[in-house]
């Protein structure tokens, strides 16, 4: 090596893709947690599966109900469900709370389509359900592909339906149609975003009429006989129920490799998978380590199963009350003491594309987790903006633990920007930077990312409770 190139070693951010630089044993490690997450993602497409998922993992690994433990001590594994689409998580720790805590946020809702209060409707011998689309999606990708209907539906009696329809091979499928090209010439000319109209993603859900003559929306009728023997309900039930449209595809292993995975909804739940798997392999922590699985992030994080709400204050509280710590304030001088990383993926350049990513700036699949200085928008309008000290220190801590990470933007400056939970828990005084997975095809029904990436997302979260 000539004296320029040692150099440049010593000197550069030298960009090395992962897979060159792992032992054999070490790919089939990154394989096996690949399989694992593709297995939670089939079984997990909204966010009520996730946490229903989640909640068993835990109970599977020795956690219990905060609200089953009067009195918390050191080593303790402990869950509270909110309204069984979120989830909080601790270990405790042997240092008192007011230290600070070690915290991972992640969400588990998706981008995805929402069926109306008043779905159920016939028009020319078609019964159809309307919907409104949830988050940020291109509306053309969810015309043609394969819907299954995923939720619950709760009478006024308080039972309540899950429905999970289309996932099993016998199971019928449901699609929202298109114009075909021939007949598509004034569509073809609009904008890009203006082809399919949100009011237009109307699922196609039957055809058989039942009843003489006489009988008005006979197909709409045979639906909801149906419905009715299957589920015990009628048209009005639906007005009190949370049902979801997703696409039906499996998610897979992608590439002759199997380097990659593709499937829907890995924002979020390649972060909140990863950072789950690393909360199970906490034990007996210095410093107590929460777990977030939040909602509603692709709408704001509004409501109160967002992090807009105070419930998780209102854990952290409860954590402080059981382990006899609490007093007037204390609250939120454990918010200034603690650190969090914010578990949410990032956008992965995607050569095609190339021209929207500043590539000295860019994430790259296969390189390791994608930090996030700050995010915003054009002048970095709402963004959390991690402090330089704290950078440091998280860059220690993934230097120490040969951990493989980029640091990048998300896009172009003026392209367009984002969000995530950062900022909701910096303004509480937490040191927050944003990290997670970087993705091709983001917010698409069909949404990919490096294995790679995704076992060192894990191994951050891990060394970061620990």
């Amino acid at each position: 090596m000539s004296e320029y190139e040692s150099l440049k070693e010593k000197l550069f951010n030298n960009k090395v893709c992962g897979w060159e630089t792992i032992s054999e044993e070490e790919k089939q490690k990154i394989n096996t947690f690949g399989d694992e997450y593709i297995y939670f993602l089939n079984k997990a497409k909204t966010e009520r599966e996730a946490a229903e998922f989640a909640k068993e993992m835990l109970q599977k690994n020795g956690f219990i109900d905060i609200r089953q433990k009067m009195v918390l001590e050191p080593g303790d594994k402990v869950y509270y469900v909110n309204r069984e689409k979120s989830i909080y998580i601790a270990v405790i720790g042997t240092d008192p709370l007011e230290s600070g805590l070690n915290i991972i946020g992640a969400h588990i809702d998706s981008p995805r389509l929402d069926l109306k209060p008043n779905p159920l409707y016939e028009d020319t011998g078609f019964a159809y359900l309307k919907t409104h689309y949830y988050g940020g999606i291109k509306k053309y990708q969810w015309t043609t592909i394969p819907l299954s209907i995923h939720g619950v539906i709760v009478k006024t009696n308080g039972e309540k339906i899950k429905i999970n329809i289309g996932e099993d091979e016998n199971d019928p499928a449901f699609v929202i149609t298109d114009l075909l090209p021939h007949l598509a010439q004034d569509q073809m000319e609009k904008k890009l975003k203006e082809g399919i109209s949100g009011e237009d993603l109307n699922l196609l859900i039957g055809s058989i009429p039942y009843g003489d003559d006489k009988t008005s929306e006979k197909v709409k009728l045979n639906i909801l006989k149906i419905l009715n023997e299957k589920y015990g309900i009628t048209e009005k039930d639906l007005l009190s129920s949370e049902l979801e449209l997703v696409p039906a595809f499996k998610a897979r292993s992608l590439g002759f490799d199997r380097s990659m995975v593709a499937g829907y909804g890995q924002d979020d739940r390649v972060c909140a998978y990863a950072e789950i798997r690393a909360m199970l392999s906490v034990h007996n922590p210095r410093k107590t380590a929460v777990c977030i699985l939040s909602d509603k992030e692709e709408i704001g994080s509004m409501g109160n199963t967002g992090m807009e709400s105070h419930v998780f204050d209102t854990f952290v509280a409860e954590l402080l009350n059981k382990r006899g710590e609490n007093r007037p304030n204390l609250l939120d001088k454990v918010f200034c003491n603690s650190r969090m990383l914010s578990a949410d993926v990032d956008a992965a350049l995607d050569p095609i594309y190339a021209s929207v990513s500043e590539k000295n700036n860019a994430s790259f699949l296969g390189y390791g987790i994608g930090f996030n200085k700050y995010t915003g928008s054009r002048g970095k309008s709402g963004a959390s903006d991690a402090n330089a000290e704290y950078v440091a220190e998280i860059r220690a801590m993934l230097e120490s633990n040969n951990i493989a990470y980029q640091i990048g933007e998300l896009g172009k400056v003026d392209v367009g920007g984002g969000g995530t939970i950062a900022y909701i828990l910096a303004n509480k005084g937490i040191d927050v930077i944003d990290c997670g997975v970087p993705v091709l095809s983001m917010h698409s029904p069909y949404e990919v990312t490096s294995k790679f990436d995704i076992y060192e997302s894990y191994r951050t979260y891990e060394a970061f409770m620990k």
